[in-house]
């Protein structure tokens, strides 16, 4: 029998070797107080004292970009779903009240291409720079056979801390509280399965001209990366004005609002408060999407929702806008059912919902 190695089994060592001193300089950049060491351990360290904290309680968080991989891939455009990967991630412990430490990312393939491999983990690095976390460590698998030419997928691990009385939500939210919307960035990272079979639907290729974004083609358009909101909420945090926060993903508004809402209140929401971004209502038109499906399945504008008292609404307008965020009133708290799960009723959703 003919000697094998590895390579001829389709694992190539020196190519993922060459990855690894590819982006020792794009985690080196993340670096931030309480990391110990680089990359090239069997773990990662990290020292919460070094980090400034007294008395902190870990979060976690793990996540993928789903389907939009596929869109990445078709289209060849890699730098930017490692953002969205990241931002999964980050938003998630924030609306814990946690800061975003360290992130590690799982990227797996069939057949390692360099330049490929280090455009994701180039959009990784820059939404870890955006999140203020550091890129500590990750994994990079070649499995020839269980992936086709050219196709990847991705998972990441958010590891975060906040000091133990200043976890989110806080035991104060109320009916009478007021509901700040968050602009997003775009579709982020939920519903491109419905995106996908939209575009299949009225045989849009991923390299027609957007109808929604001038100069962009869709797939370029569609790839826009998932805003990172960390230090944002944070700030407003920080400011001790923010009593609850819910990240808006899969399920829209109205299945994760109330993730953070108590029993016996009703999160009242009214859908003619702020203008959802064009490509919302491109995919409501081209894909005969019902206003409630779409609030269930897309962000429809807002990709985070922030929950402050009333007297602190203009305070805290003031400090995300100066943040960078475009903001809106979209809403309050209600007083509901006693003792009933919390629920979210949306207001003024017409037919034409959300418009173009």
């Amino acid at each position: 029998m003919t000697s094998l190695t590895y390579r001829d089994a389709g694992v190539d060592i020196e190519t993922g070797d060459a990855l690894v001193d590819a982006i020792k300089p794009l985690a080196k950049a993340t670096h931030r107080p309480g990391v110990m060491g680089g990359l090239g351990g069997f773990g990662a360290l990290f020292d919460l004292k070094a980090a400034g904290y007294t008395d902190p309680v870990l979060v976690s968080a793990t996540d993928g970009v789903g389907t939009k991989l596929r869109l990445a891939i078709d289209t060849g455009l890699h730098d930017k779903v490692g953002i969205d990967l990241v931002a999964m991630c980050v938003n998630d412990l924030v609306v814990q009240g946690a800061e975003p430490l360290f992130f590690l990312d799982y990227f797996a393939t069939g057949k390692l291409e360099l330049a490929q491999a280090r455009a994701v983990i180039s959009g990784i690095a820059e939404g870890c720079r955006l999140a203020g976390s550091a890129l500590v460590g990750g994994e990079t698998a070649e499995m020839p056979g269980m992936y086709a030419k050219d196709d990847y997928d991705l998972a990441g691990f958010s590891v975060g801390a906040a000091e133990r009385d200043r976890l989110l939500p806080r035991d104060d939210v109320r009916p009478g509280d007021v509901l700040l919307g968050l602009a997003s960035s775009g579709v982020h990272s939920n519903g491109f399965s419905l995106v996908r079979r939209i575009l299949a639907a009225t045989n849009q290729g991923h390299d027609t001209p957007a109808p929604f974004a001038t100069g962009l083609s869709l797939g370029h358009a569609l790839l826009e990366p998932t805003r990172i909101y960390v230090k944002s909420v944070l700030a407003l945090h920080k400011a001790r004005i923010l009593k609850a926060a819910a990240h808006i993903t899969g399920g829209g508004i109205v299945g994760n609002l109330p993730r953070v809402l108590p029993q016996g209140t009703v999160g009242v929401v009214d859908a003619a408060s702020w203008h959802p971004a064009p490509v919302f209502g491109w995919l409501a038109q081209a894909g005969g999407v019902k206003p409630d499906e779409m609030l269930r399945v897309f962000n429809c504008g807002i990709g985070m929702i922030l929950v402050v008292a009333p007297d602190e609404v203009e305070t805290a307008i003031a400090l995300l806008t100066g943040e960078g965020e475009e903001v809106s009133r979209i809403g309050h708290i209600a007083a509901g059912t006693e003792g009933a799960e919390p629920v979210v009723d949306v207001q003024n959703l017409s037919p034409r919902w959300p418009v173009a």
